[in-house]
């Protein structure tokens, strides 16, 4: 587990000590979760949807962060498999060029 140092202003500081202390947790666990939640989409839950919807309002949330990427279709993912596997490989590609 890494360590970090922040510099924040006092008015950021009193603000996460007053959301940490409202969820019952500490500044660094309120810290972790809210960073968690802006680089991971598979983090969820009530408090970090509202913590994301922030960021998102804010314009600090990647488009692909605040919108997990949907699975493809299995049916599609294997046909797209069988496609390519029928065309020319690389290799003789780059050998017919150097030719």
């Amino acid at each position: 587990m890494r360590q970090v140092t922040l510099r924040l202003d006092d008015e950021l500081a009193t603000g996460m000590k007053r959301e940490a202390d409202a969820g019952g947790e500490s500044v660094n666990a309120f810290a972790s979760r809210v960073l968690r939640a802006a680089v991971d989409p598979e983090f969820g839950g009530s408090a970090v949807e509202r913590i994301r919807a922030r960021f998102a309002a804010a314009g600090i949330l990647a488009p692909s962060a605040s919108r997990p990427t949907p699975r493809p279709d299995p049916a599609e993912l294997e046909a797209a498999r069988r496609a390519a596997s029928t065309g020319t490989l690389l290799s003789d590609l780059v050998s017919e060029d150097r030719n």
